[in-house]
């Protein structure tokens, strides 16, 4: 094995009690068994089933430090409903697809997805820290996108070839699954590349493994000459706590932009009292909101979806409670469009 697919070694299997945890440990053992979580969040044995059905069609997956801040007994709870699977989710519903944004058509290489003028996104890491039930990437053919030396030097080349492309965004799957090491490589790489200003990372990690944000990743970021954005993606205030805010913080050391995006989920946060308390817990952390997406039509996804009347009624809402910086842009992707679409009456 080279050096460019090394991955950590994992020495011991973190629980409950162990607050000593390296994010590696916490990554590579998540619950992924329905059962297993039934029973340690204390849920009626009739929601096995489904659970079951749901996982076969997408697997079931949630880190330690997620998994604690869920209610116990509580099968309504926000946090819940947004990793526990469903026998729903193997509906077929008119609309809903396994390519929801397209973007199967703009995978001009392996690995890398060219849908926006200037910009271009990168599957570091097919893999992620928890499996989100409404991930518009549940189907995404990450097998077929894995990025070996050849895929990465393929990469490169057109981005040097395009002098249009100022922007390169870190996605996945999750791009902080990867190793430090294997981010710095990439990154160095990057900056080889003249035109190249400014570095995205989108990652959920920070928010289910904050463990993930060490000094060494922040001493990278901080040393790589883009300006860089880190977009963590947290849907309900109970995702945020004190240790968010204590990484925010040292991402903001590093001089890392934080913005958050969520996605508008009913029975999550399609309420305009939890969305209020979203903007407000997130700029308390240091996030700034940024979008608020709707539902993409992804197969197995439907029963989260808010239709665009009752969003636009939420956000017209929110709009009268908070300031404009903590107003995120209600959007949603359309296929072959050069930019998000903002909802509008």
């Amino acid at each position: 094995m080279n050096s460019f697919q090394k991955t950590a070694k994992i020495n011991k299997i973190p629980h409950q009690s162990d607050k000593n945890a390296t994010w590696q440990q916490l990554l590579s053992h998540t619950i992924n068994s329905p059962q297993a979580l039934i029973e340690r969040l204390e849920l009626p044995n009739s929601f096995l089933q489904g659970a079951l059905d749901g996982a076969n069609e997408f697997a079931l997956k949630v880190p330690e430090p997620y998994l604690e801040k869920i209610k116990k007994g509580d099968p309504a709870d926000p946090l819940l409903r947004q990793i526990l699977p469903l026998d729903a989710e193997l509906d077929t519903i008119p609309g809903y697809v396994t390519d929801p944004l397209a973007e199967m058509g703009a995978n001009h290489r392996d690995g890398l997805i060219h849908k926006y003028k200037g910009r271009v996104l990168l599957i570091i890491s097919g893999a992620c820290a928890i499996n989100c039930r409404y991930c518009f990437r549940r189907h995404f053919p990450y097998q077929e996108n894995r990025l070996g030396p050849d895929q990465w030097q393929g990469i490169l080349d057109y981005l040097t070839a395009d002098p249009s492309i100022s922007e390169v965004i870190f996605s996945g799957g999750d791009p902080l699954a990867t190793s430090d090491e294997r981010l710095i490589r990439m990154i160095k790489d990057l900056e080889a590349i003249p035109q190249l200003k400014r570095l995205r990372i989108h990652t959920r990690l920070p928010i289910v493994i904050p463990q993930r944000i060490t000094t060494a990743l922040t001493s990278i970021l901080k040393a790589c000459r883009f300006n860089t954005v880190m977009v963590l993606h947290a849907n309900h205030p109970n995702e945020l706590d004190a240790q968010t805010g204590a990484v925010v913080a040292e991402l903001k050391q590093a001089n890392v932009t934080v913005l958050n995006q969520a996605v508008l989920l009913k029975g999550v946060n399609d309420s305009v009292e939890t969305l209020q308390q979203l903007s407000e817990t997130l700029f308390h952390y240091g996030i700034l909101p940024y979008y608020l997406f709707t539902l993409d039509p992804v197969q197995g996804a439907a029963h989260f979806n808010v239709s665009d009347d009752t969003a636009l009624d939420l956000f017209e809402q929110l709009q009268n409670l908070l300031p404009g910086y903590l107003l995120p842009k209600l959007a949603r992707e359309v296929p072959a469009k050069g930019s998000k679409t903002l909802l509008k009456r």
